[in-house]
């Protein structure tokens, strides 16, 4: 019966990848929720700035409840563009287009540039939700390794190995999910000369830009003037504000690129929500304190993880530059990542994602996150020695 029923479904219904996240949860869901420790979601553990929510409750109270520009509010785009004056790109709120999410952001990109058959290149591992973004344009996602060994930063020379003449644009995430690793700028100004000699375009995932640590330094390939035009820099308040639910991103190109967007994005979701563009902007200029302490305790929960975790035999985890995430070596257990994750659960009770979940390169890893408690972060560390001192 469901093979009949999926001959109903679109090739992009039925080819869209699975979750992997999302399967771990649904193991979870066999538990009661209180007896586990969950270190799968990607978003921090905070609650939205008390500024932030007080705009959006006065902005409804002022009637910001209608249409806006489907580009976005005028007073939001401009923020956006002040908020990148550093980079010297000289935008303006014509290049700002304002989204629902980062996601949207991609989907827009891609929907904008790319034409059935084209090749977009992704690291793996990745964020599983690039393959499908590319997959409903009728692109090809064409992925690049990224290896330990480099300190889970893409290398410029295995990028060039994937280039073929299809070959379009390049999704470039630094701070990454899952790997937590950064791109310097001498591996940002390398990429960039595979990128200008094969004329390429390049979405710049920089929603972790801020949860930065030990003094590491974001470096944008918008950032470098001859390929400016050539980079879309994709952001979101989720993570440094703490507003993954209130569905708010942007994108900074090229105007001609932001124009079509707009176009775009008046037939998928007319425009962003007006009371929560109206938050946005007192994201971006009101006091900066609670995503300063969030860095903070941030910081603090990744030497309680990573630290307790390569205590324990058998885990090898690299010291994150930036992100909420920790990527850890688990090949000395000689299980699969997913066997490894599934076994935490039933024995453990705790939650993770398997790498495997972000692509082959996953393969014996897993991702933890550390936007947790202190408390929750420790309890976690211990069952997992119980279980591997149990079972090892």
């Amino acid at each position: 019966m469901s093979n009949e029923i999926n001959t109903y479904f679109s090739q992009v219904a039925n080819e869209y990848p699975a979750s992997g996240i999302r399967k771990m949860f649904e193991i979870a869901a066999q538990y009661d929720p209180k007896e586990i420790v969950n270190l799968t979601v990607g978003e921090p553990n905070f609650d939205t700035p008390q500024n932030v929510k007080d705009a959006a409750k006065k902005a409804i109270d002022d009637g910001f409840t209608h249409y806006n520009p489907n580009a976005g509010m005028p007073a939001l785009r401009e923020a956006v563009a002040q908020s990148y004056a550093h980079y010297n790109c000289g935008y303006q709120a014509d290049n700002v287009i304002i989204t629902v999410g980062a996601l949207e952001a991609l989907t827009l990109g891609l929907l904008t540039i790319v034409n059935p058959g084209d090749e977009v290149l992704v690291p793996d591992p990745c964020f599983p939700n690039y393959l499908g973004q590319i997959m409903i344009t009728k692109a090809k996602p064409v992925t690049v390794p990224v290896y330990e060994e480099n300190d889970y930063k893409i290398q410029a020379e295995d990028i060039e190995k994937a280039i073929t003449p299809k070959t379009k644009a390049i999704i470039l995430n630094s701070p990454s999910n899952p790997l937590g690793s950064i791109l310097e700028e001498e591996d940002v100004r390398a990429i960039a000369r595979v990128v200008e000699k094969y004329n390429l375009y390049v979405f710049s995932d920089e929603v972790y830009d801020k949860i930065i640590y030990d003094g590491h330094k974001h470096f944008s390939m918008a950032q470098i003037p001859e390929l400016t035009d050539q980079v879309m820099v994709m952001n979101s308040f989720s993570k440094a504000y703490a507003m993954t639910g209130w569905r708010i991103g942007c994108l900074l190109a090229d105007s001609a690129l932001t124009k079509r967007m707009a176009q775009i994005q008046e037939g998928m979701v007319s425009c962003v929500s007006t009371f929560t563009q109206v938050a946005a902007i007192e994201a971006l200029k009101g006091p900066q304190t609670a995503v300063q302490q969030m860095i903070a305790d941030y910081t603090r929960r990744r030497e309680i993880l990573i630290d307790g975790l390569n205590a324990i035999p058998g885990f090898s985890v690299k010291k994150s530059p930036g992100s909420f995430y920790a990527f850890a070596n688990i090949k000395a257990f000689g299980k699969t990542s997913q066997e490894f994750a599934e076994d935490l659960v039933r024995e453990a009770k705790v939650i993770t994602v398997p790498g495997s979940a972000f692509g082959s390169m996953g393969e014996g890893y897993m991702r933890f996150v550390f936007a947790n408690s202190d408390e929750n972060l420790k309890e976690a560390l211990q069952r997992i020695d119980a279980y591997v001192k149990k079972n090892y």
